[in-house]
């Protein structure tokens, strides 16, 4: 089983740079996408369901912002939309789909880059996530939190950490709570797979060539409960993927 998770900066810009031929090429079993911004009416839904897959969307309630989505192969048992906070609710930031005992969710945590307020925002957010979280995972134990965290954890994670010490994404009090949570009882998968792996990112600004020179941040994570990690086959980025300014990363698990 392939899960995808894939931040697309505009679902509808991905799609005008190549997204569905590469979803027919990839064929993941699921793909967990981020950022839509777009609402239902205007998702072509009919071309992922040619290719196999039936779509959920959870729309900002703000037009051209926010918004998760999943695409599968495999029809969910349940279909989860939010997490019953209005704040975060309204901006579409959680969907989650059940697969028997699996779980898999498509979040897309706050960015805090636009200011103190919003970094605000996300700091409660994070307080919050990490109760929802824990919470679920009693409910659904064999649980996978797929998405774009805004987070990245440690200095490997990051081209310049000496630079962006002071910046929203790596702030020392972000990097603790991706510690706290993680040390809580869930796992990096990518970091499983490869602690020590350096130049690994999946996010670059479409700012002085970041791409080109691989001057990036790993900022989206498939993060898994203790339950899952028998299951657990192989986890890695697509940096050559190029739909977005993020690129996919993936997880895979043992039949």
């Amino acid at each position: 089983m392939k899960i995808i998770t894939y931040n697309v900066n505009g679902l509808r810009s991905a799609l005008s740079k190549g997204f569905t031929d590469w979803l027919a090429e990839e064929k993941p079993d699921v793909i967990c996408l981020q950022e839509t911004k777009a609402q239902p009416d205007q998702i072509p839904t009919l071309e992922f369901e040619a290719l196999g897959y039936r779509s959920y969307f959870f729309s900002a309630e703000k037009k051209g912002y926010s918004g998760v989505a999943i695409l599968t192969k495999i029809t969910p048992d349940q279909i989860t939309y939010g997490m019953d906070i209005p704040a975060y609710d309204r901006e579409g930031r959680m969907l989650r789909a059940d697969f028997g005992e699996l779980s898999v969710v498509s979040v897309y945590h706050p960015s805090g880059t636009s200011g103190e307020e919003r970094q605000a925002f996300k700091m409660q957010w994070l307080d919050d996530f990490q109760q929802y979280a824990t919470a679920l995972r009693q409910k659904r134990p064999r649980l996978l939190l797929c998405g774009d965290y805004n987070i990245c954890h440690r200095p490997i994670d990051i081209h310049d950490p000496i630079r962006n010490a002071n910046s929203s994404g790596f702030l020392p009090e972000e990097r603790a709570w991706m510690s706290a949570f993680l040390e809580s009882g869930f796992t990096d998968t990518f970091r499983y797979f490869h602690p020590e792996e350096p130049h690994q990112y999946t996010w670059w600004s479409f700012r002085a060539n970041a791409r080109t020179t691989n001057k990036g941040w790993r900022i989206d994570y498939c993060i898994a409960t203790p339950e899952v990690i028998p299951l657990l086959k192989d986890a890695y980025i697509l940096p050559q993927v190029k739909h977005s300014d993020h690129c996919p990363a993936v997880v895979e698990l043992k039949e």
